[in-house]
């Protein structure tokens, strides 16, 4: 009885850890780092794995609600995309638990968790590896780039150990430092982000009329000292030769550079992309690494040959020059999750260009939370970041 009571205890302080840190606060996400300990300290495999589950299921809970929203459909549809997200990141660390008493074969907790955490940071199991631990790396330690990942990291291996409450002890340390310290990412100088409320009607309607009225809110928006102007992601529908001309006769200004979400169609689907337009040119600037799995990455539409669906670029262009500065760009989904970021980092990008369209998101957590993790990004890397959301 005394053992089952504390494997309860272990599964609603793993739920309370993933709520908490993934509240969409910044400043909260270090409490994620409770995790591995909790996990570690699991009597079975079995408890590991609910453990595992209630704070993956904590943390991505406005899932349901914005599956419901994205398809305008009844609850379940959201709950079962939920629960199937979460079985990956259950099924990596219910396998590679260990019982702490004993290393045996496979390493002890430490590295046990090391493999855990590279796994779900990484592809496959990383393209659902969202509530990582190692976000908090830049709320802990803020311009320490790679080094504070790193001391991150091992302050997690730690928290599986039985000295887990010294390091608790020292990185809450650090912790009260940064919350006492704590500036916001700094900004760029001439670069400018437009937030739209368009909702679900952003990018589907391709009047004229709303390119004219887009054109207008990105002129106004380039004032005096501002050269680039970005807007959300899906803010220019589909990125045709007639949108690209309209748009580049309409800039007139030729310090001025627009940055703006779109989506170029092609024979097996589309590309989610951001485009760069300018009065001399008008091109795709990126495409997007990683898609919303489901909602937009569908991989079985490919295997059965019947097309459609967003295009995956797992490890394409990380960074991209734009008006001599390099840019790591996220859209939306890659702001979630570990891998993209990192890839983008090991670039040294002058900015980050996070942008999104979280219309459907309306009712959850889940637009501040991809903000808080970019910003954490930021500030670990030192490196400012604009935002461009359309709710």
């Amino acid at each position: 009885m005394p053992g089952r009571r504390q494997s309860v205890w272990l599964v609603m302080a793993a739920v309370a850890c993933g709520w908490t840190g993934w509240s969409g606060s910044l400043l909260a996400l270090p409490v994620a780092m409770l995790f591995p300990a909790l996990w570690a300290m699991s009597s079975s495999r079995l408890v590991a794995a609910l453990v595992s589950a209630g704070y993956f299921l904590a943390a991505s809970r406005g899932l349901p609600q914005g599956v419901t929203n994205f398809y305008s459909s009844e609850l379940w549809p959201g709950l079962l995309l939920w629960i199937g997200a979460c079985l990956s990141f259950v099924a990596v660390h219910a396998v590679a638990w260990a019982n702490q008493r004993g290393y045996g074969r496979g390493g002890g907790p430490p590295v046990r968790y090391l493999a855990a955490a590279v796994l779900t940071g990484l592809p496959p199991f990383g393209i659902t590896g969202w509530a990582h631990p190692l976000t908090a790396a830049g709320v802990l330690f803020p311009g320490w780039g790679w080094w504070g990942l790193a001391a991150t990291a091992a302050g997690l291996l730690i928290m599986t150990t039985r000295v887990w409450p010294a390091a608790a002890i020292i990185l809450g340390g650090f912790w009260l430092w940064s919350v006492a310290t704590w500036t916001e990412p700094k900004l760029l100088d001439g670069w400018k982000a437009v937030d739209l409320e368009y909702g679900q009607k952003l990018g589907r309607d391709a009047s004229l009329a709303r390119h004219r009225e887009l054109i207008a809110t990105a002129r106004k928006a380039a004032g005096e000292g501002i050269h680039v102007v970005v807007l959300p992601e899906s803010a220019l529908g589909f990125w045709t030769p007639t949108v690209a001309g309209l748009w580049r006769d309409a800039i007139r200004d030729p310090h001025i550079t627009v940055i703006a979400g779109a989506a170029v169609v092609n024979a097996v689907g589309y590309d989610n992309v951001l485009v760069a337009i300018s009065t001399e040119e008008a091109r795709v600037l990126y495409q997007e690494r990683m898609p919303v799995p489901v909602s937009m990455w569908q991989p079985w539409l490919a295997w059965t040959r019947q097309g459609g669906g967003a295009r995956v670029h797992l490890f394409g262009s990380p960074a991209v020059e734009i008006g001599g500065a390099r840019i790591a760009p996220l859209i939306c989904y890659e702001q979630l999750i570990l891998w993209p970021v990192l890839q983008s980092m090991l670039q040294r990008p002058d900015i980050i260009v996070a942008t999104g369209n979280g219309w459907w998101t309306k009712g959850t957590s889940i637009v501040a939370i991809q903000q808080a993790s970019t910003n954490a990004w930021a500030k670990l890397f030192d490196v400012p970041v604009v935002f461009a959301f359309n709710t």
